[in-house]
């Protein structure tokens, strides 16, 4: 018989965090590490650079990149670097390496040189995941 995932049961309680937001404080916690799946190395020994990589959806790409085969390197801001430091964590023990590089992609000269460490450290860069950016509040109508 198949395993089966229990998710949560709505409502979920409702949290307001100074921005950026920390992802260790919420409850409950996002899951991000996908338990039933498997991966099959389809990024074998590629290289992904991450922004937002420290929480969230970002979090959760980085650690399925990982079981798939590849090195990371997340770009996150430096406030947020206990969320980095699980997510580093979670992607070595997929067996692969991680790169924290905190910083802030809105100045350009941060993002040239988060490229030129991910390349310094892994010797090349395959694949580039956009996916910082702040949590927002839905607004009723």
């Amino acid at each position: 018989m198949p395993t089966i995932q229990r998710e949560p049961k709505a409502p979920m309680p409702a949290q307001e965090q100074p921005k950026p937001g920390i992802e260790s404080e919420m409850t409950p916690r996002p899951r991000y590490d996908a338990p039933l799946y498997s991966g099959s190395d389809k990024l074998k020994d590629k290289v992904a650079l991450i922004t937002g990589g420290d929480s969230g959806i970002g979090r959760a790409v980085a650690v399925l990149y990982a079981r798939e085969g590849a090195n990371v390197a997340i770009v996150y801001l430096r406030e947020e670097q206990a969320d980095a430091e699980e997510t580093k964590r979670a992607v070595e023990k997929e067996g692969r390496t991680c790169l924290l590089l905190p910083g802030d992609v809105t100045d350009a000269s941060f993002c040239q040189h988060a490229v030129a460490e991910t390349v310094k450290e892994f010797g090349k860069l395959d694949i580039l995941v956009n996916k910082c950016g702040l949590p927002r509040r839905a607004r009723s109508t």
